[in-house]
């Protein structure tokens, strides 16, 4: 499959932070192999002048997703600290950047970039019909956003060589992958963009 990108597109970089990759909180096994790939995404949609979002967990220090709050992860991507802020190598555009914060109320867990913040506005604002969904984890809040986009209406290519996944159980990762597809996303890689 090929496709073209137009000024309907933008992409989603998914919680490319620190605390997911390896020696983190709470790593995403080869976490870090997603940059690179992610990197290449963003520099085209900037050369384009297509809106790169980037979302990221930013947790207050009690937040109910955190073991001892009633959730099952511990502590992770804690608000102003170093395991919160995007991996180093992450190439963030000075202009036509978007950083969306989520699970940012104690109360109100967010897998999804979508949950409890503007991304949708912000989207429709622009005219955005379609969207390219890269990042970590992908049974995760990768899944969770794709599906949330799916539900809002936008076409959603999922970007299968700019993903990683946890697997807290084993595989994981490929059901997730299965269910994004199954439910309307579609598979794509760099090499399918014209």
């Amino acid at each position: 499959m090929k496709v073209k990108l137009t000024p309907f597109d933008a992409l989603i970089v998914v919680d490319v932070q620190r605390d997911f990759m390896p020696g983190g909180a709470l790593p995403v096994p080869e976490g870090d192999k997603v940059v690179g790939p992610l990197n290449s995404y963003i520099e085209l949609f900037s050369k384009k002048g297509l809106p790169v979002f980037f979302t990221r967990d930013w947790h207050p220090a009690n937040h109910i997703s955190f073991k001892g709050h009633g959730g099952i992860w511990p502590p992770h991507c804690v608000q102003d600290t170093e395991g919160a802020q995007f991996h180093p190598e992450l190439i963030i555009p000075p202009d036509n950047k978007f950083i969306i914060s989520k699970g940012t109320s104690r109360d109100f867990d967010a897998y999804s970039g979508f949950q409890g913040t503007i991304l949708d506005s912000l989207l429709k604002e622009r005219g955005v019909k379609r969207i390219f969904v890269g990042g970590v984890a992908t049974d995760y809040c990768v899944k969770n956003t794709v599906l949330g986009g799916l539900n809002l209406g936008y076409f959603v290519l999922l970007l299968m060589d700019a993903i990683k996944g946890v697997d807290v159980n084993v595989g994981d990762s490929e059901r997730a992958i299965e269910e994004m597809l199954k439910q309307g996303a579609v598979s794509l890689t760099f090499e399918e963009i014209t």
